[in-house]
């Protein structure tokens, strides 16, 4: 219980993952939501496995690793925010030109790199994972594991559940221009706030 109400604060708490999910529902609605919420859960699956196998605590020891792995992550943030900026077609319905819905496969893989290019969440696991495993568990590895699991499935749920909330409020939003425009700014600065916030962390 103690660990699933810590993991559920980590996840409630808005962050990289949260805003690419409500981008997604706001710009396309409900399936393109689903699909970014599924995306930024199997972009947890790389950095549990990266703890499970040990690359975490290399990542923490090696200054040159981790500087690596930050710096790439702030510029994907970056290239993100740009990109929200110049995205003519979001918040356009699915029937106007330009406004077709993203590829599903596209919404995946842009979420997934951003979760792997983002070493909080490598020092999340790296501290959080272990301290509910007794270190006299001889199946401590897959406790971790199990762990590991319950807390993409509440990433899913959440994350879901923030896109699904975005995306009732599209059509409420897209015929606005005004607040469109504000709010493709207000992504894109996000963004680029949080980018800049993880290149000086």
């Amino acid at each position: 219980m103690e660990f699933l109400l810590t993991a559920l604060v980590v996840v409630l708490t808005p962050g990289t993952g949260v805003l690419f999910t409500i981008a997604a529902g706001l710009a396309h609605g409900r399936r393109t939501s689903l699909v970014a919420a599924l995306g930024c859960t199997l972009g947890i699956l790389p950095q549990a496995l990266a703890t499970l196998c040990g690359l975490a605590a290399l990542l923490h020891t090696s200054a040159v690793a981790f500087q690596v792995l930050k710096y790439a992550g702030a510029a994907y943030l970056l290239w993100m925010a740009w990109g929200t900026l110049r995205d003519t077609s979001t918040l356009r319905p699915p029937d106007e030109p330009g406004g077709a819905p993203r590829s599903a496969s596209r919404v995946v893989g842009s979420a997934v790199l951003l979760n792997c290019l983002n070493p909080k969440l490598t020092l999340f696991f790296l501290a959080f994972l272990p301290q509910f495993v007794r270190q006299d568990d001889p199946h401590a590895v897959w406790r971790m594991a199990e762990l590991s699991g319950v807390f993409m499935l509440l990433t899913l749920l959440v994350f879901a559940g923030y896109g699904l909330a975005a995306a009732a409020m599209r059509d409420h939003i897209i015929s606005r221009p005004r607040v469109v425009r504000w709010l493709r700014r207000s992504f894109a600065g996000a963004f680029a706030a949080l980018g800049a916030h993880l290149a000086f962390f």
